[in-house]
């Protein structure tokens, strides 16, 4: 199986890189760095692209491309989250116009007005987001199902295992004094995803003939406080979850939109953000975890 991946120099990128050449697949591994550690992309072939500026010259012939290149932000700057979000996945989709495109969403298309208990994929995109990050990625996956070859989209959501640069750090930018400030309870259900079964998914969803949406995560949702002290003891941080009533933060929110509890993070952690996993189970052969730490 020849691979092409994008974003990976990245977490899940380079997770997908090492999965693939693990299972002696032949990867082209993209990112905007100018060079790359092998020891990241499993000794993947590597090049420089910034998908947000171009499309890509002499692309390589390839069965299938898993897009893992995105502006993973919830507070940056609006031009450059669409740029690469949705502009980069255009440059994609015309680089590579004839394989298989596996593109990695996010669970933040989904409702973030309501709660999501076991969101099936028919319930996204919905008309209006919170910011740009999901606005930029719900337009993304409306594209790549309009233009793309047998296109497959993944919604993983809070992903979580070794090399994080993402998760784990938003938690840090809330502790103060040893505790982490969360909005709710932590009594809410929150679907995780581990690193290394998002990229089994994507290795499965390049492979497989199945085409569509699917939801990625663990086997079961876990309540949020759980959830939190696990990464937290994970990362080796002396810290432990204080929670602060959303009611009482939401009018904050507002009024200061891009403090570190924006209403974006109030709608993440205050209401159930739950998977429904089936449809990934019985149409890509999907084989999930539990939910583990393991320690630092």
């Amino acid at each position: 199986m020849r691979l092409a991946v994008t974003g990976a120099t990245g977490f899940v990128g380079g997770a997908v890189c090492r999965a693939a050449t693990a299972a002696g697949w032949e990867v082209t591994a993209f990112g905007r760095r100018a060079v790359a550690d092998a020891r990241h992309l499993g000794g993947a072939a590597y090049r420089p692209w910034d998908i947000g500026a171009a499309k890509l010259a002499g692309p390589p012939d390839v069965d299938a491309v898993v897009h893992c290149a995105a502006s993973a932000t919830d507070t940056g700057v609006a031009d450059e989250v669409w740029r690469t979000n949705l502009l980069g996945t255009h440059h994609v989709l015309v680089s590579f116009p004839d394989c298989r495109i596996v593109h990695v969403s996010s669970a933040s298309v989904y409702d973030p007005f309501r709660p999501t208990a076991r969101a099936k994929e028919h319930e996204a995109p919905v008309s209006r987001y919170l910011n740009a990050y999901a606005a930029a990625k719900a337009a993304a996956e409306r594209l790549v199902l309009a233009v793309g070859h047998r296109p497959v989209i993944l919604r993983p959501h809070a992903v979580y295992g070794p090399g994080d640069t993402t998760l784990v750090p938003r938690l840090l930018e809330n502790v103060r004094g040893g505790r982490l400030l969360v909005p709710g309870t932590g009594r809410v259900l929150v679907s995780m995803t581990a690193v290394g079964s998002l990229a089994s998914a994507c290795l499965l969803a390049a492979a497989t003939p199945a085409a569509g949406v699917f939801n990625i995560a663990d086997s079961n949702p876990v309540p949020i406080d759980w959830a939190l002290r696990g990464l937290l003891a994970s990362a080796g941080i002396r810290a432990r979850p204080t929670y602060i009533p959303a009611a009482l933060l939401s009018p904050l929110a507002r009024v200061f939109p891009g403090g570190r509890l924006n209403r974006y993070v109030i709608s993440q952690f205050a209401i159930e953000r739950s998977l429904d996993i089936t449809a990934a189970i019985d149409h890509l052969g999907y084989q999930p975890g539990p939910t583990t730490f393991p320690p630092p």
